[in-house]
Formats: C-alpha cells, sequence, structure tokens
C-alpha cells in the first residue's frame, strides 16, 4: 500500500493537544474557541472525533457528554443538531462539527485528527465516521493528516482517502491502564505491527515511552515519530530528544523560538 508522506508543516510547529483550550479562559478542549486561540498563536492543532448518530464527525474527545458538558450519556445518541446545541461547561462554546472546524482553521496551521476508536474494542468498525471524515476532508486546502489507535480506522481511511496522509497512535499498551482491552491485544498493538499495511507515514507515540526498540526501527524506515501529551517545557526538552514534534497541553511550547 502506497504511503502518503507527513507534510512538513506537521514538523515545523508544535501540535496543541485538543487545541490550545485552558478551562479557567473558557477555551474547552476541542472548542471554536480553543482551536481560534491555537490558530492566532500559530500552532498546530491536533483534535479529535466521535461519531452523531445521524453521521456526521463531532469535534469531541469523550465516549460520553458527561466530563465535559452538563448533558450525559454517549455522544452517539444524539444528531449533529442536538449536539450543535449542547454548550461545553465552563464555556459559551457548543459541540462543533468536522465542517466547522475545517473552516474556521481554514488551511492557516496543520491539522492533526485523531479518529475515535468506535468499536471500543480497537476491533472492526463500521466505516460510518471514517466516510464522514472523508467526505468532509475531501477538497480541504490546507495541511491535514489523520490518525488513529484503532489500525482497522487507518484501512478505511487508506480506502476512503488515499491522498491524506495518515498514521497510526500508539502507546506502551500497558493493560492496567487499557482496561477492558484484552493483554493479548496490548501485547499485539504495542509493536505497531500494522504501519505498512495501513500505508502509515507517521505514528503518534505515548512520550514516556519513546525508547521503544521499535520506534527506532520506524524512524530509520522513514517514519515521522509525533508523541503525545507533553505538559512542560523539560517534558519536552526530553521528547524532543527523539522525537519529530510533540502534542502539548496545559504550557505555551516555545519551539521554535
Amino acid at each position: 500500500m502506497s504511503r502518503v508522506p507527513l507534510p512538513h508543516a506537521f514538523l515545523d510547529v508544535p501540535l496543541a493537544h485538543r487545541a490550545l483550550h485552558d478551562r479557567a479562559q473558557g477555551r474547552i478542549e476541542n472548542s471554536a474557541g480553543a482551536i481560534a486561540a491555537a490558530v492566532a498563536a500559530g500552532y498546530g492543532i491536533e483534535i479529535d472525533l466521535q461519531l452523531s448518530s445521524d453521521g456526521l464527525a463531532m469535534v469531541f474527545h469523550d465516549e460520553k457528554l458527561d466530563r465535559l458538558t452538563l448533558e450525559q450519556g454517549p455522544v452517539a445518541a444524539r444528531t449533529a443538531d442536538e449536539l450543535g446545541r449542547i454548550r461545553l461547561a465552563d464555556s459559551t462554546d457548543t459541540i462543533p462539527t468536522l465542517p466547522q472546524v475545517l473552516a474556521l482553521v481554514g488551511g492557516k496551521v496543520p491539522l492533526l485528527i485523531e479518529i475515535k476508536d468506535q468499536s471500543l474494542s480497537m476491533g472492526p468498525t463500521d466505516g460510518r465516521l471514517e466516510t464522514a471524515t472523508a467526505l468532509a476532508l475531501d477538497g480541504y486546502p490546507g495541511p491535514v493528516a489523520v490518525m488513529s489507535f484503532n489500525p482497522t480506522v487507518i484501512h478505511h481511511m487508506a480506502r476512503l482517502a488515499p491522498h491524506v496522509p495518515r498514521g497510526i497512535t500508539t502507546s506502551a499498551y500497558d493493560p492496567a491502564d487499557w482496561a477492558p482491552l484484552s493483554e493479548a491485544i496490548c501485547n499485539r498493538l504495542r509493536e505497531i505491527p500494522d504501519y505498512d499495511a495501513t500505508g502509515a507515514s507517521f505514528v503518534s507515540h505515548e512520550a514516556s515511552d519513546l525508547s521503544r526498540p521499535r520506534l527506532n526501527e520506524l524512524k530509520a524506515m522513514g517514519a515521522a515519530i509525533l508523541c503525545w501529551t507533553i505538559r512542560s517545557p523539560d517534558q519536552e526538552a526530553q521528547a524532543r530528544r527523539f522525537a519529530d514534534n510533540v502534542t502539548f497541553e496545559g504550557y505555551r511550547s516555545a519551539f521554535p523560538a
């Protein structure tokens, strides 16, 4: 399967994790306010996608509404119109769709899109969120790439949007942190076995696990190595000894000077 190289823009500026959020300032994760702040600061942006009940890609991290809104229950149980009327906690923003975010970013900074696993088991998916993502990205003019922890999602994206750079979000996969995933699934995914089969050109790996030998192998093959989630300048300096770029939150990265 052919690879689409990750544009160099993704290595030039740090990536704001779930955009440049600051709840104390009313900028919630993945919100329009956080995205606008990241664009204004010149940072790249990482966002997350979940699926509405009527098949639209929504920019929201969690499977449930409970943590980030005053509503409760699964995101997937609400229509896009219903979700778009739900106000984010401590904010005037509501939950945006991917097309709304693409219009807001407008190609001004690189946009890294994590497609959340809809199977909840790193297994086969029905392709609905992937289809919605590909449709939204069709014709988007700016630097954009997609990734997922679930390699099946990236297989779908290779078929639906072969021109869009794609990668795998990766981890140390400690089973204690990934319950209810089985230890066998964790053991398999830990070694990033699907990199070639998905035509990936990058990984975004857990920052505390950057010494993993498999990452050296991938880097030697030409893979771009991103990492998540950096929360201090000291962590950033340590991560940059190996990683090509960082995804950060809770402070303002000063790189590049």
